[in-house]
């Protein structure tokens, strides 16, 4: 049984992040020149674990963000390249404790860093990069952008827990998943984005505009990561599609389709989620149930409220070529689904 998302309103602009990518080519350049030498170690393991993932393929998009948010107020010095590589490292650490939690085998199609060396050198290279990102705060010398992102730090741990204990519970409600994502997710994408008015020395409105943006973008883009494991594809996903599935994770989609569904469906979630029944046929039935609910279309309307926050945020502050960048990408975030 196929699965296809249901976009009725589907706009015709799609949005980019090639606009970013453009904007912060020569900025992000020093980014991974600075990544491969903080990423560095006699420790042998410590490199090899690191550039496995960190070479994977991903987008980079919350490092582009605090440079282009830096930038769009003016910012000449050097701080932004060292946040943004902190924020890198932030998110490569998450990454890494994520797999073992998750006890995932694959990553953007490639075997975890846990499956090639273990849990143990997993986490102690996640923090390692916890570490690195930490001095090169230090470095800048923003007491103001380091508390933002130590804060950032404490609330994604904060968030990996609130999801351990919320692990295959199936009477977990919206809100309460909202706020798993709002730490998990969303913090590091709020953090990155308002460390780079505060180092260009913005306005208090300012920053907290991009602090706006960058939350609700993180919570747009985790619903839409959610739906895509049901109704996507692995190429727009990063990791195989189904995974959230498989390892019993609860997501928003399992959350509406759970509610909405009779007992006897209900009793099917909790053999699936609780019991470890994930097999494909169980994933088959799964999105067949969620497609009658109408869970993953629901779930991006709520991506796109989110996504509209994120806009608003942005309204206030004077046009130029790094808000036009971030808008794009509120639109390229969501129409990953399309």
């Amino acid at each position: 049984m196929g699965v296809v998302v249901s976009l009725d309103d589907k706009k015709n602009n799609t949005g980019s992040v090639q606009p970013l990518i453009d904007l912060t080519k020569a900025d992000m350049g020093r980014v991974n020149e600075l990544i491969l030498s903080k990423a560095g170690s006699d420790v042998e393991m410590i490199p090899e674990v690191a550039n496995h993932l960190i070479s994977s393929g991903g987008k980079r998009l919350r490092p582009m963000i605090t440079l282009a948010a830096a930038r769009m107020f003016g910012y000449r010095g050097d701080g932004h390249v060292k946040l943004a590589t902190s924020v890198e490292f932030m998110h490569t650490a998450t990454l890494l404790h994520d797999d073992v939690v998750d006890e995932s085998d694959l990553r953007r199609g490639k075997s975890t860093a846990r499956m090639i060396w273990g849990n143990q050198a997993s986490v102690l290279v996640g923090d390692f990069l916890l570490g690195q990102a930490f001095k090169m705060m230090v470095d800048v010398g923003s007491l103001e952008a380091l508390d933002v992102l130590a804060t950032s730090a404490s609330v994604i741990a904060e968030g990996e827990v609130m999801q351990l204990a919320a692990a295959k519970n199936l009477e977990t409600t919206e809100d309460e998943y909202l706020a798993v994502i709002k730490a998990k997710t969303a913090a590091l994408f709020s953090a990155a984005a308002e460390v780079g008015p505060i180092i260009a020395s913005a306005s208090r409105t300012d920053r907290q505009a991009l602090r706006s943006y960058g939350l609700n973008l993180g919570l747009a883009f985790q619903l839409v990561d959610d739906a895509l494991d049901y109704g996507g594809n692995a190429k727009d996903l990063g990791k195989n599609t189904g995974d959230d599935f498989r390892e019993g994770k609860i997501t928003l989609p399992v959350v509406l389709t759970y509610r909405r569904g009779t007992s006897e469906e209900r009793l099917f979630w909790r053999d699936a989620l609780e019991n470890g029944a994930n097999d494909d046929k169980g994933l088959e039935k799964a999105k067949g149930l969620m497609t009658r609910y109408g869970a993953l279309g629901d779930t991006i309307q709520r991506a796109r409220h989110f996504g509209g926050i994120a806009r608003d945020a942005l309204a206030p502050l004077d046009k130029s070529p790094q808000k036009d960048a971030l808008l794009e990408v509120i639109d390229f975030c969501i129409s990953r689904v399309n």
